[in-house]
């Protein structure tokens, strides 16, 4: 039996060739130098952030040069892929503010020429390429069980050898095509292996964009294409999909970085050309212990994206930390150039870090900065937004006092070196709920140098009756609260108080801070004049009378 015959019969419906597809995919209409990249994510787990920076760099990358992204799902894996897997993917790319050319655009819709975008709607395709290595004798079925392999494997633990399917352990590479036939006609269950032409004591020589360049061993395994169940593995959809959908980057972990022998192997089998790799260092995270590991899809939850969306957490300060580990000279860029957009920044695939690690603390940081030059307005909208998905109540009591909490959020706003509470929407209630009468409700006082509560009333009831009006500027309220002080017997500036303590119960900072407590709860809010002018003189009193 010729190979052809053999591959007849191993794929009685493939109908198409190679050349076929060539002509159904062809070469994108693309100016010189553009990048055409790709996000292809498994559904088998949230989406952390370690997955987002390849992700961000993929989607950064082509925009520099009018080239394409698009977004593939790798659902080949099926046993552990998760309900919703798609869905979540396509929205931690848009939590993320990200956005691509082609691809999946949620579980039952796709856009783009080059699909399916969905590995296992590509069934079809896999099988051709597959077809034409068994035609072309660089392909053949495998018929060893599951236990022959766990025998094999066992034998080369104790010679100490190399584990793996080759040389004298390919048991199943030199069958002649009849012996094949006559099992498959049986129906015996088997799987597609690579025939490798390398030589393990030959070395390949490729250049990563990341890692430069890099020495491997020739690929001599005859490694599993196709599985049992005409699924085909990472390394063949690899080849196909990227070859079809004419990827010339490929961005992926660190961890895939042994497989490149295996991955120029097949190219060149095919004589395509082979895209550029860029093997991305794994994002650290440190654990309960203090060691360091890599983020984990299945148990690591508040570094899913949906964390970071669900706390409300701005796009931007998100794609800003991104580059910081993206790139190692991001951040004196961003120092020289403040209000530059980030697409302006020069990427570099050498500058990239080795095992970066993730900072959440890092991250907050931006996001407060970010939050701090936007208007009061805009924190607002994006706060109701945000609110209206995770915290209702809050929603309605903000639109009912829309202008209101527009004001309070514009406190120290507005200045020189605005005020940086908070990083994410959900901070926000936190830091003003003391604000509204609705929320203002069994709450625990944070009294501090003063805290007796008969003084407390004596310096609150004295302030209101005799020193507090409403429409006082910031100086003679400030002026007034000098008063107060010096006729309980405190200090009316620190100084005084630091250089004689014995001569004064304390500063004008206790006095200030009574009065902050009474009204706020807290011990530290934002400018104290700001707050009571927004409260007004009946919720103060009723505050006051309160205690």
């Amino acid at each position: 039996m010729t190979n052809k015959e053999l591959a007849n019969l191993m794929f009685p419906d493939v109908t198409k060739t190679i050349d076929d597809y060539e002509k159904i995919y062809p070469k994108r209409d693309l100016a010189e130098g553009a990048i055409v990249s790709r996000y292809a994510p498994s559904p088998t787990g949230f989406v952390h952030m370690g997955n987002m920076l390849s992700c961000f760099i993929e989607c950064f990358v082509p925009k520099k040069t009018n080239g394409i992204f698009y977004l593939r799902i790798e659902d080949t894996d099926q046993k552990r892929e998760i309900e919703n897997g798609i869905d979540n993917i396509v929205s931690a790319i848009k939590t993320l503010g990200l956005d691509y050319n082609e691809g999946v655009i949620s579980e039952t819709e796709q856009r783009g020429n080059y699909g399916p975008y969905i590995q296992s709607e590509r069934i079809e395709i896999y099988h051709t390429f597959a077809k034409y290595m068994i035609e072309n004798d660089l392909a053949y079925p495998c018929f060893c069980t599951a236990q022959e392999m766990d025998e094999t494997r066992e034998k080369q633990k104790t010679r100490k050898e190399r584990i793996g399917y080759y040389g004298r352990y390919a048991k199943c590479r030199n069958l002649d095509n009849d012996e094949r036939a006559k099992r498959i006609r049986r129906g015996d269950t088997y799987t597609i292996r690579l025939k490798s032409n390398g030589d393990y004591h030959k070395k390949v020589h490729f250049h990563d964009l990341v890692k430069g360049d890099v020495i491997f061993p020739e690929n001599d395994q005859d490694i599993i294409l196709i599985k049992s169940d005409g699924i085909p593995l990472y390394h063949f959809a690899h080849l196909v999909d990227d070859h079809l959908m004419r990827t010339t980057h490929v961005l992926r972990g660190e961890d895939w970085l042994p497989s490149v022998p295996v991955h120029i192997q097949l190219f060149n089998m095919f004589g395509f050309e082979l895209p550029n790799y860029a093997h991305l260092g794994l994002i650290m995270i440190v654990d309960e212990n203090g060691s360091k590991r890599k983020i984990s899809k299945r148990k690591d939850q508040n570094f899913a994206v949906r964390h970071f969306h669900e706390i409300g957490m701005p796009q931007l300060p998100m794609q800003e930390y991104l580059m910081t580990i993206a790139n190692s000279n991001f951040e004196s860029w961003r120092e020289s150039n403040p209000n530059a957009p980030l697409i302006d920044f020069d990427f570099s695939f050498s500058k990239i870090g080795s095992s970066p690690l993730f900072d959440q603390s890092k991250l907050l940081n931006i996001s407060k900065n970010y939050l701090s030059k936007l208007s009061a307005k805009e924190v607002y909208d994006n706060l109701y937004d945000w609110a209206l998905k995770y915290d209702s109540d809050f929603a309605s009591l903000i639109s009912q006092y829309k202008e209101y909490t527009i004001n309070i959020l514009n406190i120290e706003r507005e200045q020189k070196k605005p005020r940086k509470d908070f990083g994410c929407y959900s901070d926000i209630k936190p830091y003003i709920w003391y604000m509204y009468k609705e929320l203002f409700k069994d709450v625990n006082y944070e009294w501090q140098n003063i805290n007796n509560i008969d003084e407390i009333k004596s310096i609150l009831n004295k302030y209101i009756d005799f020193y507090y009006d409403i429409n006082d500027d910031k100086d003679t309220w400030f002026n007034k609260m000098k008063l107060l002080a010096e006729e309980f017997g405190y200090a009316t500036n620190i100084k005084d108080y630091k250089n004689n303590p014995s001569g004064y119960k304390g500063s004008i900072v206790d006095i200030s801070m009574v009065i902050r407590v009474a009204l706020t709860s807290k011990s530290m809010t934002p400018d104290l004049y700001d707050i009571m002018q927004l409260l007004g003189i009946e919720t103060i009193k009723e505050r006051i009378n309160k205690l």
